[in-house]
């Protein structure tokens, strides 16, 4: 005799693999114009591109500013942000969520697909990190929480 059908449960938000649908990621123009954007959006994300909102020659703290108004997600190749004193106060400011691409020398399509594979665990941090952050995506699309300067490192006890 057949017992009782088992009720499929019904998912969970955390496990879903789109946490964060309304995402939108905006490409700072160290990463280019088209290449990294037209990759990204072929992943089902949506993108908008520094030059299609702001002039060429906006200052940092002019393109953080707008990208954390919008409450977007910054993506750049500019590593040297969270050193420069006026753009990590405009960054924290605006509580920007930033990812780092470290990768160089890369064409356009090879830097898109780097940021492409780190998606899932940019999508992971996002989930867990309500910003302002910084984080780095690496040449192998692991993506890292960097700590800013002044920040100091959480302390953790040692267990007796």
């Amino acid at each position: 005799m057949d017992g009782p059908k088992k009720k499929s449960k019904k998912p969970s938000v955390t496990n879903s693999s789109r946490p964060l649908d309304d995402v939108v990621f905006f490409i700072d123009r160290s990463l280019g114009r088209n290449a990294v954007a037209e990759v990204i959006r072929q992943a089902g994300e949506i993108v908008e591109v520094h030059d299609d909102h702001l002039p060429q020659n906006a200052k940092d703290e002019e393109w953080l500013h707008f990208v954390g108004t919008r409450n977007w997600v910054a993506l750049t190749q500019d590593d040297r942000i969270r050193f420069h004193y006026h753009e990590r106060v405009a960054l924290m400011q605006a509580n920007v969520r930033t990812f780092v691409l470290t990768a160089k020398g890369l064409r356009g399509e090879e830097n898109g697909a780097i940021i492409a594979k780190a998606l899932p665990a940019i999508r992971r941090m996002l989930s867990k990190h309500p910003g302002p952050f910084i984080a780095r995506i690496t040449r192998g699309a692991d993506v890292v929480l960097m700590l800013l300067p002044g920040h100091k490192k959480p302390r953790y006890k040692k267990k007796t």
